[in-house]
């Protein structure tokens, strides 16, 4: 078996350079044109932008003269021509985008007077946020915060030793500022955010 495997390889062999060998090499291959050495690169010309439409035509004189009185116009009147262009031509009404919820940076987003008018407001929801405690009264905590949520012993424990960590949102002031007075009789340091 090993034997006739070992004449096939040998016997084969001698045959591939002869089929393969000139095929492959770059000077023998009818499409291959030798580049000048003393010849220097193409180089294209690219336009400034791609228009894949091609040239337009230059515009008529009557929109020239158009685009010069709608320049010369206040920009009072510009908004009214708008207006109209939209109700001639049954354009849908441009709907202002809301950005609640997304974080714009300084750039963008609300208005700066409406910043203050956000501050004025009072606030409704507080979360309980319970930023440190003493390691002695530890276990104190770990029950006030079982009792306060309803939570069993472990996650109780779970939750206490992730501190800082948030205890519970969504409360009124009045129930957040007892849960914290709680907290603090037992000797840890809560916050209401």
């Amino acid at each position: 078996m090993k034997l006739t495997a070992l004449a096939k390889s040998i016997c084969s062999r001698p045959f591939l350079p002869r089929i393969t060998g000139p095929l492959q090499f770059r000077l023998l291959q009818h499409d291959f044109v030798p580049r000048d050495p003393k010849s220097k690169p193409i180089k294209y010309k690219y336009p400034a932008f791609y228009d894949p439409y091609g040239p337009r035509p230059p515009p008529s004189d009557k929109v020239v003269q158009l685009a010069e009185r709608i320049a010369s116009l206040t920009p009072e009147e510009r908004r009214q021509i708008s207006l109209t262009l939209f109700k001639r031509f049954s354009l849908p009404k441009l709907q202002p985008i809301s950005t609640e919820g997304l974080d714009l940076g300084p750039q963008g987003g609300a208005p700066a007077g409406s910043a203050k008018v956000e501050e004025k407001k009072e606030k409704t929801t507080f979360d309980v946020k319970l930023e440190k405690f003493e390691a002695a009264a530890k276990l104190k905590i770990v029950k006030e915060v079982k009792t306060f949520f309803d939570l069993g012993m472990k996650e109780a424990k779970e939750l206490v030793e992730k501190a800082p960590v948030v205890l519970k949102q969504g409360l009124t002031k009045e129930e957040a500022s007892n849960i914290i007075e709680k907290i603090k009789a037992a000797g840890g340091v809560a916050i209401m955010e």
